[in-house]
């Protein structure tokens, strides 16, 4: 592998764990600090990719997609939240399992009907719609660099925001000591909405911005759901800087595993989990 073979597939490695550290961080947001199981988190990446689709094609722009798409996303998490979701914080496990696997069901016919179920294509913005040139062969989309770009915006948002701010002491409050949190007065069922909310909308805002590069099509939401999940395992249940570390750690794996080994690249990951756990059965960091 020569250098601008190895520079693109370090570039496609970030790129690619980054956009998964959306996904993940927001399931170990809520399975850390709520204990829910959401099997569900996937199908948010696919309404995500879904809505980036809907709306770009109403508005012929996907940064105007995206700054609607994320509202709704948000409105839409609270709103699961308090009708569903609500109602499974004191609930065993397996209830909250089918739930949220009646919810993937529900998600999927909902989308046949309204969408159809054929593959769909997002157009890039025009004013990334370029390449940079490495070589005199070899290029690289502006488009994925963005998008890198933007996840590492939003990873310092949500350091800052979980770190530096009131909000984010009572969500590591929570996270820690859920009893405690109550008994000083905080309205934690608040607190949960919005984690929750916050979570929805990372997840759809990964499937937004994935839309453009991995097409739009029926069930995208199972793949991302394993690999999040895998993350989570990896980086510590309840840890987004576990889940950031993990993610990039997937990303690298996943993509090189496709380079180097292609007819074992189904299971590098998992290769690479169960490594983890047997160094560290809690995950890389511990939860908080």
């Amino acid at each position: 592998m020569d250098f601008a073979s190895f520079l693109i597939q370090t570039l496609n490695s970030l790129q690619y764990g980054l956009l998964l550290f959306l996904v993940a961080s927001g399931l170990t947001l809520v399975f850390g600090i709520m204990g829910i199981i959401n099997l569900a988190h996937g199908s948010f990446y696919m309404i995500g990719a879904y809505l980036a689709f809907v709306l770009t094609s109403a508005t012929g722009s996907l940064v105007l997609a995206v700054v609607l798409g994320i509202p709704l996303a948000l409105a839409f998490g609270a709103f699961l939240e308090w009708a569903l979701f609500s109602h499974l914080y004191k609930r065993d496990h397996l209830e909250q399992v089918l739930l949220t696997y009646g919810l993937i069901l529900i998600f999927e016919q909902l989308r046949s009907l309204l969408v159809g179920d054929d593959v769909h294509g997002v157009a890039i913005p025009a004013f990334l719609d370029a390449s940079i040139q490495l070589t005199e062969v070899m290029s690289y989309p502006v488009y994925r660099l963005a998008i890198s770009a933007i996840c590492i915006v939003l990873a310092v948002a949500l350091y800052y925001l979980i770190q530096r701010t009131r909000l984010g002491m009572m969500i590591r409050a929570g996270n820690d000591d859920r009893g405690m949190v109550e008994a000083l007065g905080i309205n934690i069922n608040m607190i949960y909405r919005v984690v929750f909310a916050l979570g929805v909308a990372l997840a759809a805002l990964a499937g937004m911005l994935a839309a453009p590069i991995s097409s739009v099509f029926p069930n995208m939401g199972s793949h991302v759901l394993i690999i999040s999940f895998v993350i989570v395992v990896i980086g510590g249940i309840g840890s987004v800087w576990g889940a950031l570390v993990a993610a990039l750690i997937v990303g690298f794996a996943d993509t090189f595993g496709k380079v180097l080994v292609p007819e074992l690249s189904g299971i590098v990951v998992y290769v690479v989990m169960a490594v983890v756990l047997l160094w560290r059965p809690e995950g890389i960091l511990k939860k908080g």
